[in-house]
């Protein structure tokens, strides 16, 4: 079986004009998950979706155009989940990416929406309104699901509400087949996506240093995903790639 390319690593930034960067980022950016233990992290992001930011999840996905772009991705094709029979949207808050994935998927597969928040996940079944997918409250470190149980995965700026993102992809790896693919949204070290994390109580992370983290388990970036021609012009949107599992 031919394979595709490989995705070449992301560049390297200029010395002086990254550290320089890094210290403006570093200013912005919200430090929480960095200087408290993963449980009292954890609680407080719980509180965070639980709470009047967790509401207005849903609708600030549509002011942003999240959803619409989300939409269009699928839609498009450009993630394509034709041919999935089981599926994990981790970190499915309001539903916004289960929503797409009830349009785009085969009418036969399975979804499983999974997120930190039961009131979350509460929110989503409102919003859906779909018996289809089950929801299941769990943590991104330690999921309660068998080694290989999804041929795909969705995770949509989840991961920047961990502290570390290896213990994160390695169970995305463990519990995706062989050849399943992953669309995985996250928040960059970006100026906007430093404002992001003061809002939204979460980090960021750097473009070359995930690929890396990746790539050593196992998880291979296969395509850079861009919303729109304006948003990979201006690098902007996020981290956005499909990654296949070796």
């Amino acid at each position: 079986m031919i394979r595709k390319a490989l995705l070449p690593p992301p560049k390297r930034k200029k010395p002086r004009t990254g550290n320089r960067k890094k210290t403006i980022l570093k200013l912005l950016e919200n430090d929480l998950s960095q200087r408290v233990s993963y449980e009292e992290y954890r609680e407080k992001v719980r509180d965070v979706y639980a709470g009047p930011q967790g509401a207005l999840l849903s609708t600030a996905s549509l002011l942003s155009l999240h959803v619409h772009l989300g939409d269009r991705l699928l839609r498009s094709r450009k993630f394509d989940v034709r041919g999935a029979k089981s599926i994990l949207d981790v970190g499915s808050g309001a539903g916004q990416i289960a929503k797409h994935l009830l349009k785009y998927a085969d009418a036969d597969a399975e979804i499983t929406c999974c997120d930190l928040s039961p009131e979350m996940l509460r929110r989503a079944r409102t919003r859906l309104k779909n018996p289809l997918p089950s929801h299941v409250a769990a943590d991104l470190c330690h999921l309660p699901f068998a080694d290989g149980s999804f041929d795909c995965i969705t995770c949509g700026y989840v991961l920047e509400h961990l502290p570390d993102a290896r213990p994160g992809l390695a169970e995305l790896s463990r519990v995706l087949q062989p050849g399943g693919r992953m669309l995985l949204l996250t928040t960059e070290d970006t100026f906007s996506g430093a404002w992001t994390s003061r809002f939204w109580c979460c980090r960021t992370y750097n473009r070359r240093e995930l690929y890396e983290t990746s790539h050593k388990l196992g998880l291979v970036w296969r395509k850079e995903l861009w919303f729109t021609r304006m948003h990979k012009l201006l690098r902007a949107g996020g981290i956005c790639v499909e990654i296949e599992k070796r």
